[in-house]
């Protein structure tokens, strides 16, 4: 169902802001795994940490899921009796293709997918969220009160899956950047598809560093953070109430 990413191949000229468009909801899985280093783990193992703090009775929440590779990881991890998945994102064409992934899989756990803006959207009951790589496209301003909310909403003991690309002190960040760009060119990335996809997704993309992440996810309200991995510029963490 996927396409090979081919978006940036060609020279565009003036480069788009990045979108969660139909052109790249027909290649998000190959851009997505050619573009971040160690996402398949990511996914993987939050169906695990899923398994793990799913309460009986609750919902689980996967916060611009995209095609609803994580929504799937989740069904696929929960034990927990009587609880259901909501997979919310802002793009109809994302949504689209992710109830054709679902209709193939073969889980039992109830999954319902909503189109809606996730800052907007009442989380309630919630043992697991998951906010992988999404945080990121959030106004800076507008971050803290999701978190708050996802917080607010989260029964204690639940948990927050949060995966983030980080920024880096002015030491580190020349390391992490070539690292990162040398992982794009080994799959398959030219300079100037990696150049233009840059330019689409600078004033979109604001990553932020790990300090404060890990302080931002505690003002909110959750009792401890832990990073439980990173691969080069991205890392997830694991908040719990």
């Amino acid at each position: 169902m996927s396409e090979r990413d081919n978006i940036y191949q060609a020279p565009h000229g003036k480069v788009a802001d990045f979108a969660f468009d139909a052109a790249v909801a027909r290649v998000f899985p190959d851009m997505i795994r050619r573009s971040v280093p160690g996402y398949a783990e990511t996914v993987a193992m939050s169906g695990v940490i899923a398994g793990q703090y799913a309460q009986a009775n609750s919902n689980l929440y996967d916060l611009g899921c995209s095609l609803g590779a994580v929504t799937l990881a989740m069904r696929h991890g929960v034990r927990a009796t009587n609880c259901q998945i909501i997979g919310i994102d802002n793009s109809a064409s994302m949504l689209e293709r992710a109830e054709h992934y679902l209709a193939l899989d073969d889980a039992h756990v109830p999954v319902h997918f909503v189109c809606a803006d996730i800052c907007n959207y009442p989380l309630e009951n919630a043992s697991v969220t998951a906010l992988n790589f999404v945080l990121q496209f959030i106004p800076l301003e507008h971050r803290l009160e999701l978190l708050k909310d996802i917080a607010a909403a989260t029964l204690p003991g639940g948990a927050l899956i949060l995966s983030e690309k980080l920024a880096f002190d002015v030491n580190e960040q020349p390391v992490q950047d070539a690292l990162h760009l040398d992982f794009k060119r080994a799959n398959g990335y030219s300079d100037l598809e990696i150049a233009q996809k840059r330019s689409a997704i600078d004033n979109v993309l604001i990553p932020e560093t790990e300090d404060v992440h890990i302080q931002r996810l505690k003002a909110a309200g959750f009792s401890q953070v832990i990073r439980w991995y990173q691969c080069f510029n991205f890392a997830s963490f694991l908040a719990i109430k």
